[in-house]
């Protein structure tokens, strides 16, 4: 596979730096009282069939190895949505030119885990400060963004998100979209699963392990105990 995401040993100090950055930003976040408030919400008691949530969070690669790792969540899928050409490849919408986002649909257990609990992961997986990008990755392809399913993912998602800027909980205000799920076009075969088979390239070990390493410090009550 070509790789599509290269940049040089500078870029990667510049964020390593970045990502500290982020961290002591989130670091705040996770001690708003909105974040314990979604992070402490009881999933439902009924048993109830797969759901699914849909969030955009920068590189899809990060989003699915983060959220794989939490319990209820039980399968990700990297694709493409939100813009304007159909049956998008990656080639595509690395341009910024299709209008779609990298994202990912999360099915999971709403008896184990809630769409509240992954909200909170949401905004704990990427900087949502950042208007279409994520560290070195630019482009509306890199936008943060939540699709919502129904009315209470969307009413949830809106009333989360103006708590946590009336709360101040990250350094400036959070620009995170918020619009209807539309059509999802799931992405190449070799983006499923990305870092669990890719762990040892380099985006992987720059990018996407720090991430990971800080997800499951904030989230080690909510981990699968094989999570990786």
């Amino acid at each position: 596979m070509t790789m599509m995401k290269t940049f040089r040993i500078s870029a990667l100090l510049a964020l390593v730096t970045q990502l500290t950055a982020c961290a002591q930003d989130n670091n705040h976040y996770e001690k708003s009282n909105t974040f314990k408030e979604m992070n402490n919400t009881t999933p439902a008691t009924q048993n109830k069939q797969t759901e699914i949530a849909t969030f955009a969070a920068g590189c899809f690669w990060c989003v699915e190895a983060q959220y794989q790792q939490l319990k209820g969540v039980e399968r990700v899928e990297s694709g493409y949505i939100g813009g304007h050409v159909d049956n998008p490849t990656y080639k595509q919408v690395c341009t910024g030119e299709t209008g779609h986002a990298e994202a990912c649909n999360i099915y999971y257990n709403p008896s184990v885990i809630s769409y509240d609990e992954l909200l909170a992961a949401f905004w704990v997986a990427h900087d949502p400060t950042q208007l279409n990008r994520q560290g070195n990755d630019v482009g509306t392809q890199y936008r943060s963004a939540i699709f919502y399913h129904n009315e209470e993912q969307k009413q949830k998602a809106e009333a989360y998100k103006k708590k946590l800027n009336e709360e101040k909980a990250f350094h400036a205000d959070i620009v995170t979209e918020i619009s209807p799920y539309s059509k999802f076009y799931v992405a190449e075969d070799y983006h499923q699963n990305y870092y669990n088979d890719n762990s040892n390239q380099g985006y992987c070990m720059f990018v996407v392990k720090p991430k990971m390493d800080k997800f499951k410090k904030v989230f080690k009550d909510k981990l699968k105990e094989a999570a990786h």
